[in-house]
């Protein structure tokens, strides 16, 4: 086993473990738990989550154990180093990863739980959600920040940031979903655009996004990022209705 606690929570190690080790039999079920489950418990009056990540398979519970840190630990860690940057994202509390004989057995994450008013998915959905266009605005600026601070989120699509109004129509944005990420010195306009393709498919909220932007990074013209972004961001979308119906035609075949 490898626990690590952040030192902030060290007096409530004890407990924090027990929780992980419990986790099938306690704690309250968050979201449907397709992929991996999610379930809050109480910490001394705090709500925490657990993530329990799914079981790697045969070649990866080998990695995980020789060659790659796990999805827990690079949770962990990287929620650290966005703190660290000034960053929105749960507080880190502490992460165990489990081994057996062929490799990683299984894996936990524990964070803050944020409880928020919305994630960028209804901006998506919702055109008309009160405030649309400050909030998108503002979230591009968010994004901005990250860039401008090297970091490259590679999951960074509509259910992984978590959105919080505050006062005066201001709003603060919080990252989940942390486990993959790349960290740089400086990043390359074709990163930084990379880095919206898979936010929506909407052509309005592109234009928009690439307007916010080019008020911050001048090396490009408004219209040289909303090309660059739109393009990225159909060439995501092509790609992934591609790879649904290849699913698609296998799940046919195979029936």
């Amino acid at each position: 086993m490898n626990f690590k606690v952040n030192p902030s929570f060290e007096n409530s190690t004890s407990s924090i473990l027990d929780k992980i080790k419990t986790f099938n039999s306690s704690g309250e079920l968050f979201g449907n738990g397709d992929r991996n489950k999610i379930k809050l418990f109480d910490l001394e009056g705090k709500t925490i989550n657990i993530k329990s990540f799914k079981i790697p398979n045969i070649v990866n519970k080998i990695a995980y154990r020789y060659f790659r840190k796990s999805k827990a630990r690079r949770s962990f860690e990287y929620a650290t180093i966005l703190l660290e940057k000034g960053i929105g994202t749960p507080q880190p509390i502490a992460f165990l990863e489990n081994f057996n004989i062929v490799g990683l057995k299984d894996s936990y994450y524990a964070s803050e739980h944020l409880v928020t008013e919305l994630t960028y998915r209804e901006l998506v959905e919702i055109p008309d959600y009160p405030d649309n266009d400050a909030i998108l605005r503002q979230f591009t600026k968010f994004t901005f920040d990250l860039h401008e601070k090297g970091v490259e989120f590679l999951d960074h699509s509509p259910g992984n940031t978590l959105i919080k109004k505050n006062d005066k129509n201001q709003y603060s944005f919080f990252l989940v979903d942390l486990n993959r990420m790349n960290f740089h010195e400086n990043m390359s306009f074709e990163q930084r655009m990379n880095n919206f393709s898979r936010l929506t498919p909407k052509k309005e909220m592109i234009a928009v996004m690439s307007n916010e932007y080019s008020k911050f990074y001048k090396e490009k013209s408004e219209a040289e990022i909303f090309e660059k972004m739109w393009h990225a961001t159909t060439h995501f979308q092509d790609e992934f209705a591609r790879k649904k119906r290849l699913k698609k035609k296998l799940k046919f075949w195979k029936s």
